[in-house]
């Protein structure tokens, strides 16, 4: 199932928080050979995660992690502003109706179906929220499996090639984009909301629209 945790509340979930960050770890460090830094604990954390992000992960029956994102509005601290600004032309990316997705990864056991669920839950999210667009950087590897899921982002810019190849998206809402990439992802739309609307009560649903 997917569940949807703001940073502050992980700590209800601590199977799940042990497993993200050190999936993560083994993802971008040890198999993409990425420069991020590893605890002691050999978790994978950066800064954005100090900043009480929501966790969208998705729970294998057994509890264990098998995939996940960190989404943040980008009325605050981003990685597409922050960091690969010049891929987008100097212009920030800056709107309550335009969240990030980042450090997408998934576990070296997850389900066939965990990387579907995961681009779904961006679509409840932008229907929920009432989002226009969710945005991200994502690497070379990442092209075929949007894909695959049949979710690919409008490029916003681009640099290096190969297996070194960086790029900024953008992702339009499109019910029919939901429901597509929830059939691909072999998850009824309605199960997909029933799971959005259990996570977020009304005191929490618009969080960040209102701290921003």
């Amino acid at each position: 199932m997917l569940r949807y945790v703001y940073a502050d509340e992980l700590h209800k979930y601590p199977k799940l928080a042990e497993g993200m960050f050190r999936d993560r770890a083994d993802q971008f460090k040890t198999r993409l050979g990425w420069d991020v830094l590893v605890n002691d604990k050999g978790e994978e954390r950066d800064q954005y995660d100090d900043l009480n992000p929501i966790y969208v992960i998705w729970e294998e029956p057994d509890g264990s992690h098998g995939g996940s994102m960190c989404v943040m509005p980008t009325t605050g601290p981003v990685m597409v502003n922050e960091v690969f600004g010049h891929l987008t032309g100097g212009k920030p990316i800056n709107s309550p109706l335009i969240w990030e997705v980042t450090r997408f990864c998934l576990s070296r056991t997850a389900s066939p179906h965990t990387a579907g669920a995961i681009m779904l839950s961006g679509g409840e999210m932008m229907e929920g929220f009432g989002l226009t667009h969710i945005t991200g950087v994502f690497d070379a590897r990442m092209i075929r499996i949007y894909r695959l899921i049949r979710s690919s982002p409008i490029v916003l810019g681009t640099e290096g090639k190969g297996r070194e190849q960086i790029s900024v998206g953008m992702w339009p809402y499109s019910a029919d984009d939901c429901n597509r990439v929830a059939k691909r992802a072999g998850i009824p739309r309605e199960l997909s909301r029933l799971w959005f609307k259990t996570a977020f009560g009304v005191g929490r649903q618009h969080q960040f629209a209102l701290s921003a």
